[in-house]
C-alpha cells in the first residue's frame, strides 16, 4: 500500500514522502496513529498542491532576505563602549549589543544569534561583520567601536 508521510518516521522517511509499505503495517501503525495517509488521487493532489505553496514561501523569503541585505549592505553600526588605560576595552563587544545599537541608528531589528562573529571584539576600531538572514543570503557590515 502506499502512503503519503504525514510526519517524520524512523526508518521509514520524511513528511511529505510517498512510501510504499505492507497494508498491515500501513493499517495498524502508520494510518491508525496518525502518521500517514492513503495515497489516493485526492490526497496526492493536495501535497502537489502543499508543496507548490511551499515552494512559493520559501522563493518570497527568500526575495526578502535579498532585499534586506541590500539595505544592511555597506552600513555602520558605532557601538561605545568603556575603556580603560592605554584604551582597553573592559569586556567585548557582544551580538546583542550590536543587535541594540543597529536598532536604535539603522531602524533595522538585526536578531542577534544571526549576527556571526569571527572573533570576539575586544579593541577599538573598525570590524567587518556578517549577519546571516537566510541559509542562501548574508550580508556584510561595520561595526565600528568607540570609546564611551
Amino acid at each position: 500500500m502506499k502512503v503519503i508521510l504525514i510526519e517524520d518516521v524512523k526508518s521509514l522517511g520524511k513528511k511529505g514522502e510517498i512510501v510504499e509499505v505492507n497494508d498491515g503495517y500501513a493499517r495498524n501503525f502508520i494510518l491508525k496513529k496518525k502518521l500517514g495517509i492513503e495515497a489516493n488521487a485526492k490526497n496526492l493532489n493536495d501535497l502537489k498542491l502543499q508543496k507548490a505553496n511551499e515552494e512559493k514561501i520559501a522563493e518570497e523569503k527568500y526575495e526578502d532576505a535579498v532585499a534586506f541585505a541590500e539595505k544592511l549592505k555597506g552600513k555602520t553600526v558605532t557601538v561605545p563602549i568603556k575603556t580603560g588605560e592605554n584604551g582597553k576595552l573592559f569586556g567585548s563587544v557582544s551580538s546583542k549589543e550590536i543587535s541594540e545599537k543597529a536598532k536604535e541608528q539603522l531602524d533595522m531589528t538585526l536578531d542577534k544569534k544571526k549576527i556571526q562573529l569571527q572573533e570576539a571584539i575586544k579593541a577599538l576600531g573598525s570590524f567587518s561583520v556578517t549577519y546571516k538572514i537566510h541559509p542562501k543570503v548574508s550580508a556584510d557590515f561595520t561595526v565600528k567601536v568607540v570609546e564611551e
